[in-house]
C-alpha cells in the first residue's frame, strides 16, 4: 500500500480508501466485517462512512453502515489502526428521516456527531465532513448553478463555529467538505483564516474518467491551498468496468437494482466508457483497474474511495495500487477525454 499525508494534519492516509455505503443494504454485517478485515490486512487504513449510509437512503436502513463499523471496532479492538471519516447530512427531502430533516446548524450537527460516535463505538472521529452544502448548489449529477430566490441556508461561519467547538471538545480531529464548489471551498478557507475557525483539509467529490469536472477549478485550489481530494465514485457506479455496456443489466448490480442511479448514463457516457474499455484491452489491463489506477496517480488525490459488494471486487480494486500507468497510456486517456469531455457531471 502507498500513503499520502493530508497537508495541515498528521494524517497519513492510504491511497486506496475503503468506501462503505453498501453495508446494511447490498451487504450484510458479516460481509462488511469481512471487507474491513481484508482491507486492513492489505494496508488500507482510511475508512469513509456517513450518518445516512447505506445508499440508497431509506428510513428502514438509515445509520446501519456506521453501526456495522462500530460492531467491528468492538469485536476486533482495533480502532487505533483506522483513520475514520464520517459525514453529517445537509438539508434535503430525501433524508427527512434523519432527525426530521437535517441542517448544518448547531442543533443538528451536535446531534449528528453524538449519534455517529455512539453507533461507531468510538469517542473521536478523525475526519468529520459536511456531506453536501446547506445552500442550493448542483448536486449528484446536476450541472448548472441557479441562484435561489430565497436563500435560507445556514451561513458557513455558523457551521464552522459549531465544528470548532467539537474540535475543542476532542470529538472530532479534522474537518472536510464534500460535494462542494470552488466558491464554497474558498469561502470556508477564508473564514478559517480570518475568523480563527477550523480549516477544511479535504474535499470529497465525484472524480473518475467520465467526470473530471473537479479539474476545472478545484484541482488548482488543492494545489495552491494545500487541500486534498478524497475521490468518490472512481468507477462511476461500476460503469467504467464495462459491465453495463450494450444495455447489460448484471444481476444484483447497483444500477440494475435501482433505476434512480442514472447519474452516469447517456450516449456520450457509453461511447466514452467503450473507448476506455477498448484502451484497457489494448494495454492488457482490466478496465476497472485502469480507471482506478488513473485516479490513484493524480497528484491532488489523497485517497481513492473504492467500494465493493463482493470480495473479488474488493481484492481487484485494492490491487490497482500496484498498477502504474505509463505516460503513453495517460496520453491516450487524455485523448479520449478530449473527444468526450466530461460526458457526465
Amino acid at each position: 500500500m502507498k500513503y499520502r499525508n493530508i497537508p495541515h494534519t498528521d494524517l497519513d492516509v492510504s491511497v486506496i480508501g475503503l468506501g462503505t455505503m453498501t453495508w446494511g443494504e447490498q451487504n450484510t454485517e458479516a460481509e462488511g466485517h469481512e471487507q474491513m478485515d481484508y482491507a486492513l490486512e492489505q494496508g488500507v487504513n482510511f475508512f469513509d462512512v456517513a450518518e445516512m449510509y447505506p445508499v440508497p437512503p431509506r428510513a428502514e436502513t438509515c445509520h446501519e453502515t456506521e453501526r456495522i463499523i462500530g460492531t467491528w471496532f468492538a469485536d476486533r479492538g482495533n480502532r487505533d489502526k483506522v483513520i475514520l471519516a464520517t459525514k453529517v447530512a445537509g438539508p434535503g427531502p430525501h433524508i427527512n428521516h434523519i432527525r426530521g430533516g437535517s441542517e448544518l446548524n448547531r442543533e443538528h450537527i451536535e446531534a449528528a456527531v453524538e449519534g455517529s460516535l455512539k453507533r461507531l463505538q468510538t469517542d473521536y472521529i478523525d475526519l468529520y465532513q459536511l456531506h453536501w452544502p446547506s445552500r442550493a448548489v448542483p448536486l449528484f449529477g446536476g450541472r448548472d448553478y441557479n441562484p435561489p430566490k430565497n436563500d435560507e441556508s445556514v451561513p458557513l461561519e455558523e457551521t464552522l463555529t459549531v465544528l470548532q467547538d467539537l474540535v475543542e471538545a476532542g470529538k472530532i480531529r479534522h474537518v472536510g467538505l464534500s460535494n462542494e464548489t470552488p466558491w464554497g471551498t474558498m469561502k470556508s478557507l477564508h473564514l478559517a483564516e480570518t475568523k480563527g475557525l477550523p480549516r477544511m483539509v479535504t474535499i470529497q467529490n465525484s472524480y473518475n474518467l467520465i467526470n473530471r469536472t473537479f479539474d476545472g477549478g478545484l484541482s488548482e485550489i488543492c494545489h495552491q491551498e494545500g487541500i486534498r481530494l478524497l475521490a468518490y465514485s472512481p468507477l462511476a457506479f461500476g460503469k467504467l468496468s464495462g459491465k453495463y455496456l450494450g444495455g447489460a443489466k448484471p444481476e444484483n448490480a447497483r444500477c440494475t437494482l435501482w433505476g434512480r442511479f442514472a447519474r452516469y448514463n447517456g450516449p456520450n457516457a457509453d461511447a466514452a466508457i467503450q473507448a476506455y474499455v477498448d484502451l484497457a484491452a489494448e494495454a492488457g489491463l482490466d478496465p476497472a483497474q485502469m480507471a482506478l489506477a488513473w485516479v490513484n496517480q493524480r497528484s491532488h488525490v489523497a485517497s481513492n474511495l473504492i467500494g465493493a459488494t463482493t470480495m473479488q471486487q474488493l481484492r481487484d480494486n485494492i490491487a490497482s495500487i500496484d498498477i502504474e500507468l505509463s505516460g503513453e497510456i495517460r496520453k491516450k486517456i487524455d485523448t479520449i477525454h478530449s473527444r468526450y469531455p466530461n460526458p457526465t457531471p
